[in-house]
């Protein structure tokens, strides 16, 4: 499904708005049928194979096995997206929707997955888990896996049932337990974890950027996202020697403003050197606006990925030059200011600059290169791609992310590598980037080197 160019403008306007204000399967019959001529594919139908087939390979000369999503006959892969396009983190999501699009498109163009064509089935789950939960059981059956899941307790939500399906599935979550092998039998993560990225980011402040910080503020909303990222932060403070003078842990709740303003107040009486909030973009900006109100301005910023948004430092941002002071952020892919990103920009040719595009275009150089081994191992069906997945000894990103292994130790495999980025509020206006520079490509913090991985830094148990 081609989505249009003009859709994405709208969707990406939301950037400018959001902050302005400082606010807010059954078993199947086996049949043998001759192999497929490599076209390209109708990418407007969107039912699947409900049968397991086996035909000529196309390259090979081998068989390839199918059951779910993939229809050699009409030359079709498709693959579910479950995705945040209009909840709170819809600019983003949006963002990372249309550069997996790009991907695509160009693989297609280039012959596709050995001649099939890969179709993405999109499901706007508007960061929702009963959406999540309902738009998974509607396209199942239509997909041989799911390129993306938006959020940590919606990817917990339906976590049984996609192994139950044998549904590989990429988390657009970082949560840290997507690295534990007792949790993720389904999943292949990417990136580094909410509680590595933590240990990574605060490495970089308290060894690079602010020399002689001895305390932290730590606040965060509820649940997988927020409490996995302030664990990650209390476990970096002890190591760094660093004194929690606020915990605010699960205090954010993003709908109620009395918080908000409690967990801002806390944060100022507080007088940390380092402040690490892990919420969504627009009560980031909401704390640090009444923080800043409140005549808060010594300490240096910083959050997980998700809380952070372009709009902080677009030109109208009445918080633009105070965050830009105060921010250093961390992130799991390069920015678009960043050399690395070249090759892909080409792909993007006629869309809004946000450094966002890249995360889409990690997550489906993941899919592909599961497809690939699935399709070189002749078993596309979901259980054959799911294998596939878990099999691969190294991904490779071209530079945009650091590569990712999913075969081997927890503790081995764990990706400690982020990038370090500030806010770039003149490149933004003048569109040279995506409202980041970063600091620091593939980076590694002594902290984050020395973090043993035994598990999830937050259990699902609470």
């Amino acid at each position: 499904m081609k989505l249009a160019r003009m859709r994405w403008l709208a969707l990406l306007m939301v950037f400018a708005l959001i902050t302005v204000a400082c606010g807010d399967g059954d078993d199947a019959g086996t049949e043998t049928t001759a192999a497929p001529e490599t076209t390209q594919a109708d990418t407007t139908e969107t039912t699947a194979a409900d049968t397991t087939e086996t035909t000529a390979a196309p390259d090979t000369g081998g068989e390839i096995l199918t059951d779910f999503g993939v229809d050699l006959d009409a030359g079709v892969i498709r693959v579910g997206m479950l995705s945040d396009l209009t909840g709170p983190f819809g600019p983003l999501v949006s963002a990372i929707l249309a550069g997996s699009q790009a991907y695509w498109d160009d693989v297609n163009a280039n012959g596709g997955i050995n001649g099939l064509q890969v179709e993405l089935v999109v499901r706007d789950t508007v960061y929702v888990i009963d959406n999540h939960i309902q738009f998974y059981n509607e396209i199942k059956d239509q997909v041989v896996m799911i390129g993306h899941s938006t959020g940590s307790p919606h990817t917990v939500a339906i976590n049984e049932q996609l192994q139950a399906d044998s549904m590989l599935t990429i988390p657009l979550t970082w949560y840290s337990g997507w690295s534990d092998s007792a949790i993720n039998a389904a999943l292949l993560s990417h990136g580094t974890p909410y509680c590595v990225e933590a240990h990574n980011t605060i490495g970089y402040i308290t060894e690079e950027a602010l020399d002689g910080a001895t305390t932290i503020a730590i606040a965060s909303v509820p649940g997988d996202y927020g409490q996995d990222s302030a664990q990650g932060a209390k476990l970096a403070a002890a190591a760094a020697g660093l004194e929690v003078v606020y915990d605010g842990e699960g205090a954010i709740i993003p709908t109620d403003e009395t918080t908000l303003t409690a967990v801002a107040n806390g944060i100022v009486e507080s007088g940390a050197d380092i402040v690490w909030v892990a919420t969504t973009p627009s009560t980031m900006s909401s704390i640090f606006g009444q923080a800043l109100a409140a005549g808060f301005t010594s300490a240096v910023w910083s959050g997980p990925s998700p809380s952070w948004n372009p709009a902080f430092v677009a030109p109208d941002s009445p918080i633009k030059d105070a965050f830009t002071a105060a921010f250093i952020g961390g992130t799991y892919a390069a920015s678009w200011s960043n050399s690395d990103t070249d090759a892909f920009k080409p792909l993007l040719e006629g869309l809004p600059v946000t450094d966002y595009y890249f995360e889409g275009i990690v997550e489906a150089k993941i899919v592909e290169a599961a497809l690939r081994a699935a399709y070189d191992s002749g078993d596309m069906t979901r259980a054959g791609v799911l294998a596939a997945g878990k099999s691969l000894e190294a991904v490779s990103f071209d530079g945009v992310a650091p590569d990712e292994a999913y075969a081997g130790a927890d503790n081995d495999r764990l990706q400690r590598k982020g990038y370090i980025f500030k806010p770039d509020p003149e490149g933004l206006a003048a569109g040279t980037s995506g409202g980041t520079v970063d600091l620091e490509s593939q980076y590694t913090s002594d902290l984050a080197a020395n973090f043993e991985f035994t598990g999830a830094c937050y259990s699902l148990a609470g």
